[in-house]
């Protein structure tokens, strides 16, 4: 078989193709050519800069003798002026900072997600990315300049690359913003744990008695039942004394506590502010264990002719579960486990777990009528507070009918009744308004006389009835007093009574204007967790000089 004759059917190349062409058509072409390129040249060179002003162009065709007839093209970092700084050039889009600044913060994220993928070799190698970015950003930055188009074009570029890669490792955003995200809640969760612990170990640190209160109320006992004479400063009181329990021209408060420092501190506080301390009286209450020991602290101390009367709870017979509902209640075993070991649907905050909650000695100031029935206006006083102002001028402010006067709490919504009390029970619902302003119990004028007419321990007992199951409020004496008391409390100036010194931090000016401080809250200035910051104004009246004080607590 005769193989065809190889025929080249390739097109000419250009360079055979114009040889081929006759000299003269050669010539023609190369001179419109050279012809073309001098026109263009000239438009160029005659053309203004579009990124300059009319007065650089002014300039610039002024000063041509001395320009240079080639046309460099300007980058622009080049067009920027001395004076411009790095905060300019970064709020403009096209500048290579503003790249590198993009680049970096991508990256930051995408280094995240690498170290979370367990690929530390790429971690690393955009970790030492973005320290290069980070280095031109920070030399141009201290020397007053701009970046380098050379310096910056090879990071940015590089740069580009890793994230790049990041996108192919489907390090996207979606995919780091959900692991972020999944971050934040784990650390969220961690957070609340640890907050947790935080509340139950410091409520564990407000339960436990101090040694040296312990101390103290040992060898106030041994005092108490080996020296006669301190027994007989009670038993043995004049007719004088004994009148002034029952006068009532004269200032009555209350105290009910086991913690007898800490009362031997309301009642100094209230002594050395008082104008007229012989007119002072002080009723206190306390339990059978710190009866003796109390007794002893009293008889020991004066305190301005401060009169002090002490009586133990044990000694009120009327006061049991026939007839008290909250009395019955704390002596539920199964009241006692719901608090004690969390309990129930909805659990059990810490915060209630407390013993205080449990003892009559938290509930009794709704029966002060009855323990003072020939009294008819006193001044309740918790035990964690410090009186700095004299408190004569209390006894003085009309209530306008009302029974209690209290200082309100309801500068933040969170002290408003829908905190304390439960709004979704129909009975809360129907009968009191969740926005209605909450007050403190701690510092309160009470009109017992309106109490009695308005037979306010009856309501506490009907409330306290219908919340045997636990459904309406937790546990604590304010949200019954809140529901007792409604509508009857006639709200004090806040100067009375200043509130959060065991919890928070409170304004020096409203401190320096207070005439009681309250320490309400876990950090009681008894207790080594107590605010240092507030300390003083409790410690400034506590006889560290008295011999039994120095035994228990200076060592």
């Amino acid at each position: 078989m005769r193989r065809r004759p190889f025929l080249d059917q390739r097109r000419p190349s250009f360079k055979r193709r114009w040889q081929q062409r006759p000299w003269w058509v050669r010539l023609a072409l190369s001179l419109l050519l050279a012809l073309a390129c001098v026109l263009l040249l000239a438009v160029l060179l005659g053309s203004p800069d579009p990124g300059a002003s009319p007065s650089t162009s002014t300039a610039s065709s002024g000063s041509g003798a001395t320009s240079s007839p080639l046309l460099r093209q300007r980058s622009y970092l080049e067009g920027i002026t001395d004076g411009l700084n790095m905060t300019d050039e970064m709020l403009n889009a096209r500048s290579f900072s503003r790249q590198l600044m993009d680049q970096i913060h991508l990256a930051k994220t995408y280094v995240v997600a690498a170290k979370e993928a367990n690929n530390l070799q790429f971690a690393a190698e955009l970790s030492a990315q973005i320290r290069w970015a980070q280095s031109i950003l920070a030399h141009a930055a201290a020397h007053g300049g701009t970046v380098m188009e050379q310096e910056a074009e090879k990071a940015i570029r590089d740069m580009s690359v890793l994230l790049f890669q990041a996108q192919q490792l489907r390090y996207d955003s979606g995919i780091t913003i959900m692991k972020l995200k999944g971050q934040i809640l784990s650390l969220e969760d961690k957070s609340k744990a640890e907050a947790e612990k935080s509340t139950k170990y410091g409520q564990i640190a407000a339960e436990e008695l101090p040694k040296g209160l312990y101390c103290l109320g040992v060898r106030l006992t041994m005092e108490w039942f080996k020296n006669p004479e301190l027994q007989r400063k009670f038993s043995d009181r004049s007719p004088a004394v004994q009148s002034n329990l029952r006068d009532n021209s004269l200032y009555h408060f209350c105290v009910f506590s086991d913690n007898i420092l800490a009362v031997s501190v309301v009642v100094n506080s209230t002594a050395i502010n008082s104008k007229h301390p012989e007119k002072t009286v002080f009723h206190l209450v306390t339990d059978d264990l710190n009866y003796a020991p109390m007794r002893a602290w009293f008889a020991m101390n004066d305190y301005r002719g401060v009169t002090v009367e002490i009586q133990k709870v044990e000694d009120f017979t009327w006061l049991n579960a026939s007839y008290v509902p909250v009395l019955k209640q704390l002596q539920n075993a199964a009241t006692q486990k719901f608090y004690f070991s969390g309990s129930g649907s909805r659990g059990t905050p810490v915060k209630f777990r407390n013993p205080k909650y449990l003892s009559m000695l938290n509930h009794l100031r709704f029966y002060i009528p009855e323990i003072y029935p020939e009294l008819q206006k006193v001044v309740f006083l918790d035990d964690d507070i410090v009186v700095q102002k004299d408190l004569s001028e209390l006894f003085t402010i009309n209530l306008n009918g009302n029974v209690m006067g209290a200082v309100e709490t309801c500068m933040e919504t969170f002290h408003r009744f829908h905190k304390y009390l439960n709004h979704s029970h129909p009975l809360i619902r129907a009968h009191f308004d969740p926005d209605a302003c909450g007050w403190a119990f701690g510092m309160n004028v009470l009109d017992l006389i309106e109490w009695r007419n308005k037979n306010v321990t009856g309501i506490y007992h009907y409330w306290q009835e219908r919340n045997a199951d636990h459904t309406l409020w937790k546990l604590g004496s304010l949200p019954p007093g809140l529901l007792a008391f409604y509508g009857l409390v006639e709200a004090l100036d806040p100067k009375w009574h200043v509130l959060g010194l065991g919890y928070t931090t409170v304004d020096s000016a409203t401190i320096k204007e207070g005439a009681v401080l309250h320490y309400n809250g876990n950090m009681k200035p008894w207790l080594k967790i107590g605010m240092e910051k507030y300390k003083g104004f409790w410690d400034s009246y506590v006889d560290y000089s008295h011999p039994l004080i120095q035994q228990c607590f200076m060592r």
